[in-house]
């Protein structure tokens, strides 16, 4: 008995917050075309602007740093994504879509701004007991370090999810969500133990989908108006339903769960944007 409550006291005294790895910067720009202004000019010049914007986006695309989708429903006619090193270098192209004649079409209809994110819960739960268990004092110097020395090891090692390129699946689904912070369900108030177990059975849904659906998450808390953001890409837009119908059933969707809206782009090749730009979605490569 009195072991089981040292361990319990153990537990209690683990930090709440669990260890995150950062990536890359990433932006979500969602646009409505002007297609009446645009009809009104003369080929050659629609011509022009097609081949300035394809010049401008083509190394971007190429590298994995840009890609464009053509969107459904009334959310937005065109979504830009853009994946880069640093905030700076996501500034950086959105001036340089800003300078493009084509700009002048492209009326913004939402963005999203986030950075690639991996939640480390299980590795958190379990370090944290082994230091605590040791006899170090959260938050203290020597704490500090060895967790810094744990999470560059786990950097070098999740380096190609961290930095991954954008997939070069035909269909995206992108949305944002949040952990619920109500007064009767607050995500934030579960121990971390509780929060790893939700995560982990969670966790085991998405890799039933393996070689499907290539998920990247970012988070966004301080940069957006919700907490993550969810990237799905696909070759058959019908996973995005099932994966997602399935993850309700978890404890932590069902009960924790607040989701935003859902934009949803067939991929469009910026060497065929003006095929689009003609009526005609660019067929699959």
């Amino acid at each position: 008995m009195a072991s089981n409550a040292r361990v319990q006291a153990v537990f209690a005294e683990l930090p709440a917050m669990p260890l995150t790895l950062e990536g890359l910067s990433v932006l979500h720009q969602m646009f409505r075309f002007r297609w009446a202004e645009w009809r009104k000019l003369d080929p050659s010049r629609q011509a022009s602007i097609v081949r300035e914007a394809a010049a401008i986006l083509s190394d971007s695309e190429a590298a994995g740093q840009t890609a464009v989708f053509s969107m459904l429903g009334h959310k937005g006619d065109l979504m830009v994504i853009h994946f880069r090193d640093s905030f700076d270098e996501l500034n950086g192209a959105e001036l340089q879509l800003n300078r493009t004649a084509l700009q002048e079409f492209l009326e913004p209809s939402h963005s999203y701004l986030s950075v690639i994110e991996l939640g480390l819960y299980d590795s958190s739960v379990k370090l944290f007991r082994q230091m605590t268990e040791r006899g170090l004092v959260p938050l203290t110097e020597e704490w500090n370090k060895e967790i810094e020395e744990t999470m560059e090891r786990q950097r070098q090692a999740m380096r190609p999810r961290l930095y991954p390129k954008i997939p070069a699946s035909r269909y995206l689904c992108f949305y944002p969500m949040d952990r619920k912070r109500g007064e009767d369900k607050n995500w934030y108030t579960l121990p971390i133990e509780e929060r790893q177990r939700q995560m982990e059975e969670h966790g085991m849904v998405g890799r039933r989908y393996a070689g499907k659906v290539q998920q990247i998450i970012t988070g966004s808390i301080g940069f957006d108006d919700w907490e993550w953001g969810v990237d799905l890409f696909a070759e058959d837009p019908l996973v995005f339903k099932k994966l997602i119908y399935e993850m309700r059933f978890d404890q932590v969707s069902a009960v924790y769960a607040a989701f935003g809206q859902f934009f949803v782009g067939v991929r469009c090749p910026v060497a065929k944007l003006g095929e689009w730009l003609n009526g005609k979605l660019p067929e699959r490569e």
